[in-house]
Formats: structure tokens, C-alpha cells, sequence
């Protein structure tokens, strides 16, 4: 599946991969250097978190690969800002709440929901691709409740 994503994001995907390849292995590989010379394998704890540690690593530089393979990176001056999609900023009404939030809707790599950053592929960036403004949307969560919003606006 695509992972759209900004100039911004896509750059900082790329950053994080280079740094891993390069100096996050080079220190990985020292760790499990010193780890053998403390002598036997098989009761070195020193060598069992090294050998994780290059394991989650190296994890995370596949899943970067993969993201960054299967990225679209937006041209968001093109963006237009008659219904909502992702690379866009919308200020809703949570009608349950009684209050205004405001949330970016970028691709699942670079969502951060606690700084108002939302992923396409979540449940409420699903529900309000595609919509426009004035429009009343009702989403379901994943314990099974439903929240009420109405797009105030849509904006870069």
C-alpha cells in the first residue's frame, strides 16, 4: 500500500535510515566486538542485548526501506483545499465534546497524534478523506464507540 508523505517527512524517513545504516551499525558492531571478548557466548548477557539490539535495528532500518519504496511524496503547493486529503490540516467540532480540534492527516510514517498529527489510514483520517466543508461525519473507534465531528475547515 502507498504511504503518502510530505517533502518534510520523507526527508526525515530517509535522514533516519542513512543514520541507522551507517553510524547505528558501526556502534552495533563495536558493542558485539567488546561483548566477545568478555569470553563465553552462552552466559554473555552483554552479547545477548547486542545481538537484540542489531535485531530491532536492523528491523527498523527494513521497515524504513519499505516505507520510503512505497512512498508517494505530495506536492503540497498542488494540494486543493475543497475536500480533505491527506497533507491537509482540518479544524473540526467534536459534536460529544463541545470543542474545536484541529488535526494534519499525513500518511500512517509520519502520524503523531499527540502533537495533531493523524495517519490516512486511521480511523477518523479514514473517515474524513474525501469530505468537504460543512459536512457532519460520524466515526467509529475501535472499542466501538462513535464520534460525531463537523468540518469547520480544510487547510495547508
Amino acid at each position: 500500500m502507498a504511504n503518502e508523505m510530505t517533502h518534510e517527512g520523507y526527508r526525515q524517513l530517509k535522514a533516519e535510515l542513512e543514520e541507522l545504516k551507517t553510524t547505528g551499525r558501526e556502534e552495533i558492531a563495536a558493542r558485539i566486538k567488546e561483548a566477545r571478548s568478555f569470553g563465553d557466548l552462552s552466559e554473555n548477557a552483554e552479547y545477548d542485548e547486542a545481538m537484540n539490539a542489531q535485531a530491532i535495528m536492523e528491523a527498523r532500518i527494513a521497515k524504513l526501506e519499505s516505507e520510503l519504496k512505497d512512498a508517494i511524496v505530495l506536492d503540497e503547493s498542488d494540494i486543493s483545499t475543497e475536500i480533505v486529503k491527506t497533507g491537509l490540516t482540518v479544524k473540526l467540532y467534536d459534536v460529544d465534546f463541545d470543542e474545536e480540534v484541529e488535526y494534519k492527516i499525513l500518511g500512517k510514517s509520519q502520524s503523531d497524534p499527540d502533537n495533531g498529527i493523524i495517519s490516512d489510514q486511521s480511523p477518523v483520517g479514514k473517515a474524513l478523506i474525501g469530505r468537504k466543508s460543512g459536512e457532519t461525519v460520524s466515526v467509529e473507534l475501535p472499542n466501538g464507540s462513535v464520534i460525531e465531528y463537523k468540518i469547520l475547515s480544510i487547510s495547508k
